[in-house]
Order: structure tokens, then C-alpha cells, then sequence
């Protein structure tokens, strides 16, 4: 496709260098568990599961071991969906089937994972009271149009709220990562360089001799950067290219 023919154009600038990507793995799930502190969730990530198998077996009421791959399918999406306001409609739509289904789906999550729904309500109400939602580091984001009752479907200034805070968590963490980083290259003349930050992801370039080095030293440093109630994974890739 196009899109991975435009990734294999990505190369190191030196001959025989390799580029070394590392990329969160679920941080916005795993700072979700964080701020909630709803057990399950804590548990899930303490413990190693596929997070999306978890939630499977608990909003469907089966074992974990008979979860299909379209359950998996459904909680990926209600996992990644309705923490910032979702609807049945836009469930549906996005899954293909009835939107009665959806609504059963985001139902059945919400009385699972109730520390979920009451983090929501707690940072819309916060966020209204206050006039900003705040991140893990203390950045602040004014934001306007909070209503006084809580609603299922969350409006633009509400999904803006909940997204700040958690987003906006991902972002200092990477960043505080990246601040690590740098002074450890600095300090350790390491040859490796640091070229870019794409969302989660960042991506090193390094000679061959320098490729395990870095990568361990920033695997590290990005899984160490804040500390968390959950642990912090980084997937680490190698390549002659992007792709």
C-alpha cells in the first residue's frame, strides 16, 4: 500500500545504521487504569493480560480462554471508545452490528468497570468546579461547557476534558522519557541519535555496534520515566527502515 511504501522511505542517514523504534504499548489504557484505580483493570495490566481478552470475558461472562476473536474485537473498541464519550450509534457503526447491541456493550463495561464511569464523572465535575483538566504533571487545559449533570454521551468540551487528562498524560510521560533519554546520551557519548516523536513512539537511528545499547538504555528510560500503579511496557523494533 501506499502507506507502507511511504514508511520504507524512512531510512537511517548512515550507511549500515539501523533505526530503533520503541512504542508504548496501551499507555492510554494503562494511565486509564491509573487515574481509575478500578481493580480489575489494575490487576489485568499488574498480571500481564491481553487487556482486550480481559475485558472480553468480563463484560461477556465467559472464561478467558473462550473468548472469540470477535469478543476481542468488540472490548477493543468499547475499551478505546467510550472513555472519551462514544456513542451505541458510533459503536455500531464502527463494529457493524445493531446499535442495541452497542448500547448493551457500553452498559455491560460501565457496570463492570465502574471506576471507569465514576473517573469521568470526577474529572467532568473537577473540570467544571476548577475551569481546566489537568495532567499527571500539573499541565492545565481551560476548557468551558462542562454541564452540571452527568451524561452517557459526553458533549465536545466533556470529551475534551477526559482526553486532556489522559492524553495529556501520555504526552509527559513520553516527554519526561525523552528528557531521561537526552542526558543519557549525553553523559554516555552515545552514537545513537534521537530523530522523532510520533504520538507514542519514538524512533533512534544507531550503528550496528550501538543498536542493543540504545535500545535497552531507552527501553529503560521510557518505561521508568514516571512511575505508575501499573507497569509500563515499551515494544521495541529494529530495521533498515520505518517499515
Amino acid at each position: 500500500s501506499e502507506g507502507r511504501n511511504i514508511r520504507r522511505a524512512f531510512i537511517p542517514a548512515e550507511p549500515g545504521w539501523k533505526l530503533i523504534c520503541l512504542d508504548y504499548s496501551q499507555i492510554e489504557l494503562r494511565m486509564l487504569a491509573h487515574f481509575c484505580q478500578d481493580e480489575a483493570l489494575l490487576e489485568a495490566f499488574r498480571i500481564g493480560e491481553d487487556i482486550h481478552r480481559a475485558v472480553a470475558a468480563e463484560v461477556f461472562h465467559v472464561p478467558r480462554s473462550e473468548v472469540t476473536s470477535e469478543q476481542r474485537r468488540i472490548a477493543k473498541a468499547v475499551n478505546f471508545g467510550v472513555i472519551y464519550g462514544q456513542t451505541a450509534f458510533g459503536l455500531a457503526a464502527l463494529l457493524g452490528i445493531d446499535e442495541a447491541d452497542a448500547d448493551e456493550f457500553i452498559n455491560d463495561y460501565f457496570a463492570r468497570y465502574r471506576g471507569v464511569d465514576q473517573f469521568i464523572a470526577d474529572t467532568l465535575q473537577e473540570c467544571r468546579r476548577n475551569g481546566y483538566a489537568q495532567t499527571i504533571l500539573g499541565r492545565r487545559r481551560e476548557i468551558d461547557g462542562i454541564r452540571p449533570r452527568r451524561f452517557r454521551n459526553l458533549n465536545l468540551p466533556e470529551r475534551t476534558a477526559v482526553n486532556s487528562v489522559i492524553q495529556g498524560s501520555a504526552a509527559d510521560l513520553i516527554k519526561q522519557a525523552m528528557i531521561h533519554i537526552h542526558a543519557r546520551m549525553a553523559r554516555d557519548t552515545s552514537p545513537g541519535r534521537l530523530l522523532l516523536q510520533i504520538h507514542d513512539e519514538l524512533v533512534f537511528e544507531a550503528p550496528p555496534d550501538a543498536v542493543s545499547a540504545v535500545a535497552e538504555m531507552a527501553k529503560h528510560e521510557m518505561e521508568h520515566a514516571l512511575s505508575l500503579d501499573v507497569p509500563i511496557e515499551v515494544d521495541v523494533k529494529i530495521g533498515d527502515n520505518w517499515l
